[in-house]
C-alpha cells in the first residue's frame, strides 16, 4: 500500500509536501520493479530544477533508471545515507529511502492521490 501522506506520479515518484518543501523518491512499485538497487547518483545541494527534469539516476543490478523531479525548485537536502546504503530505496522506500528535499518554487500539480495511483498501476 501507498502511503496516505504523499502524492504520486506516473513515473513512480513519490512527494510528500510540508509547507513549500517536498521530500522525493521512488514508489515500493518502482523498487520493485528494478530489482537490487548498488548506486544512487545523488544531485548537488543546492541546485535548480524544473518539474520534469532528471533529478538524478538509481542503478540496479538489472538497470538505471532516471528519476525526474516532480516539482521546480531548489534542491535543498540531499539523502546522503544512499551513497553508502542505496538499497535503504529497496527496504524503506517511503522513509528512509528518500532521496531529496525541494524548496518549490511553484504549486505542485499533476500528481495523484494514493487511490489513484493505485488506480494506474492496476492498469500497467
Amino acid at each position: 500500500m501507498n502511503p496516505e501522506d504523499r502524492v504520486y506520479t506516473k513515473d513512480h515518484e513519490w512527494a510528500k509536501i510540508k509547507g513549500n518543501i517536498a521530500t522525493i523518491g521512488i514508489t515500493d512499485y518502482a523498487q520493485k520493479e528494478m530489482t537490487d538497487i548498488v548506486y544512487v547518483e545523488l544531485p548537488n545541494k543546492g541546485i535548480l530544477i524544473e518539474a520534469g527534469d532528471v533529478l538524478c539516476t538509481v542503478e540496479s543490478v538489472k538497470n538505471a533508471s532516471d528519476v525526474f523531479s516532480p516539482v521546480s525548485g531548489k534542491v535543498v537536502g540531499v539523502n546522503k545515507d544512499l551513497e553508502e546504503e542505496p538499497e535503504l530505496i529497496n527496504k524503506d522506500p517511503y522513509g528512509k529511502g528518500w532521496i531529496v528535499k525541494i524548496e518549490m518554487s511553484e504549486e505542485p500539480k499533476g500528481f495523484m492521490s494514493p487511490k489513484e495511483y493505485e488506480e494506474y498501476l492496476k492498469s500497467l
